[in-house]
């Protein structure tokens, strides 16, 4: 385990960079803005870092646990499990479980792949510890036999190849079936095209918000008239001592700017389409970023968020869970009801008054079945249960339902 922990980095760490830039740069184009873009130097455009973190907190911030069904098709959680602390509450030594899942949603967000080291000890190879491991260190191989091998370099270059059993690989969507498909590298155009526009505007915002031209003369300059001409310019520029004020020229002098303004740029808008660019890039609605046009209502804001569980983490859930019981969970855990499950009730709860009507359709009446409980219902609103909680209300049918009108006196 120590030589693992050296192998990652994780014990005597380098400050060098250079091995971690390399690797984080190697093979990505260059776009066609003229930038380099990387998973480390995307999270510099906040469009990128606000659907990565909101995708993210969005995974993290839900309980994720393992359940039991049993026979009669009942499911609840199963704290007995040794996994069970793992993924709910501290994967390893250092991290909760809400870093660690946060953490590995970044890497596949960006990358399209998270690695986990699963630590199994013991003759029944119980999982003990999970390690993430960043995805520059980590290559993927494919045997003939579709079988995958993993090979681990740490910073100081020592490596180590490792089999299925003890690396679970998170994958976004895929090409090969294997790999993740490199988000950034899909996206390098509209992030670059961001990165080049904020570039641009704070050059812009440096030189005084003041565009560049051209001094024309109407003679011809010598090399002392040209040298008196420069500094007195520089005296114009930003940090000058006439910056700001008026120019004053002579000898038929005529200044020509030659950079549009960012009016004529239209540079405003041209952001604004980036960032509905990059959110779509990711599968994340720009109002949960915090870009929303003036049209938008209270109503229509409230169904977008409901929108964005469904449509954006709703997938993500499915991909983690069923990766999850492939890759931590064993053949005899599987086969005696075993399964990990998301529970992002909390994030569609709606207010008071919405959920009192959708409980109350759920617990049902005497005369129309519900299909929850009073204690199920106690549970979602993280409320101990009560006695006599899990029975439902006895049905009583047309001719046994009570009347309102009065029974005739006897004669």
């Amino acid at each position: 385990m120590r030589f693992f922990r050296r192998l990652l980095g994780l014990e005597g760490k380098s400050d060098d960079p250079t091995l971690r830039e390399a690797a984080l740069r190697g093979g990505l184009p260059v776009s066609s803005s003229g930038t380099r873009v990387t998973p480390e130097t995307a999270l510099y455009v906040s469009t990128v870092l606000a659907c990565v973190r909101v995708i993210a907190n969005g995974i993290a911030q839900v309980p994720f646990r393992i359940y039991k069904e049993d026979d009669a098709g009942g499911r609840a959680p199963a704290s007995e499990h040794p996994l069970y602390r793992l993924i709910y509450r501290q994967p390893n030594s250092w991290q909760t479980s809400y870093e660690f899942r946060e953490m590995l949603m970044f890497h596949v967000l960006l990358t399209g792949n998270a690695f986990v080291f699963v630590n199994r000890v013991g003759r029944d190879r119980k999982i003990r510890e999970m390690i993430p491991i960043e995805p520059n260190r980590v290559q993927v191989e494919q045997k003939p036999d579709y079988s995958l091998e993993y090979t681990v370099t740490s910073e100081k270059g020592a490596s180590q190849k490792f089999g299925q059993d003890a690396i679970w690989h998170l994958r976004g969507p895929s090409w090969n079936g294997y790999l993740g498909l490199e988000a950034v590298k899909l996206a390098r155009e509209a992030i670059g095209l961001s990165m080049a526009l904020e570039k641009g505007q704070s050059e812009f915002q440096r030189n005084g918000a003041k565009t560049s031209g051209v001094l024309s003369m109407a003679n011809k300059l010598s090399p002392d008239r040209y040298e008196f001409l420069a500094a007195w310019l520089d005296k114009h520029l930003p940090g000058g001592e006439r910056f700001g004020k008026p120019i004053i020229v002579d000898d038929s002098a005529k200044y020509t700017p030659t950079v549009m303004s960012a009016a004529d740029q239209q540079l405003i808008e041209t952001r604004k389409h980036q960032i509905e660019e990059i959110c779509r890039e990711f599968g994340v609605m720009p109002i949960m970023v915090g870009h929303a046009d003036k049209t938008a209502t209270y109503a229509s804001a409230e169904q977008m968020f409901l929108a964005h569980v469904v449509h954006t983490l709703a997938p993500w859930y499915q991909r983690i869970e069923q990766s999850a019981d492939v890759n931590l969970l064993s053949e005899e855990d599987l086969a005696e009801g075993y399964y990990t499950k998301f529970t992002p009730n909390a994030l569609m709860r709606g207010a008071a008054s919405d959920r009192a009507a959708f409980y109350t359709a759920a617990l049902g009446t005497t005369q129309q079945p519900g299909w929850m409980t009073k204690n199920e219902v106690r549970a979602l609103e993280e409320l101990s249960p009560v006695e006599g909680g899990d029975t439902f209300p006895e049905l009583i049918t047309g001719q046994q339902a009570p009347s309102d009108e009065p029974e005739p006196a006897e004669e």
